[in-house]
């Protein structure tokens, strides 16, 4: 069995670098080779090093490795499409974290539908102490996704994924419609 790295060519080959008096040597060149096998798919990870960076281009099991370097929880059953975008989209999915945006914007990458939040939630200061609380109780959020099929929606990955997003007093309700 051939890997995907058998006849990789090192860019630098070590044989080219030894002092002239070992270029003749058959034996220092051979050995030279067998160690510019081993260094060739080195050398090819630190040049391709940026790519590895970038979530579009990383190889797959890199991706989930990048995604804990953002502080993202990915579901192992997510597609790798839908990992890499939210992998790329992770600074942006935390500067909007735990506002409507930001859970409406992570719904639709992982659904691909329309999202509508509805929440009972509200803001407001009072010079006061002990001012009325907004919005109502018990706390509440509505979410509704309008996809072509809603039986390839998996509710409970969904589920799963809006409970780590929302504050864990409040109850949430998500509804799968065309």
């Amino acid at each position: 069995m051939r890997s995907a790295v058998d006849d990789l060519v090192s860019p630098h080959p070590l044989g080219e670098r030894m002092p002239s008096v070992y270029t003749d040597d058959d034996f220092t060149q051979r050995f030279t080779q067998a160690l510019d096998e081993v260094i060739a798919p080195v050398f090819t990870v630190l040049d391709c090093f940026a790519a590895y960076l970038d979530p579009r281009l990383a190889p797959d099991d890199f991706v989930d490795w990048l995604a804990q370097w953002v502080a993202l929880d990915l579901d192992e059953n997510w597609s790798t499409a839908q990992r890499r975008e939210l992998v790329a989209r992770a600074v942006r999915l935390h500067r909007f974290r735990g506002t409507r945006r930001g859970l409406a914007e992570h719904v639709w990458l992982l659904t691909g539908g329309r999202v509508d939040i509805a929440d009972s939630g509200g803001v407001s200061i009072s010079a006061r102490p002990d001012g009325p609380v907004p919005g109502s109780s018990p706390a509440h959020v509505l979410i509704r996704v309008r996809v072509p099929n809603p039986d390839a929606v998996d509710r409970a990955r969904i589920t799963a994924a809006v409970r780590r997003m929302v504050p864990a007093h409040v109850a949430t309700t998500i509804e799968v419609t065309t």
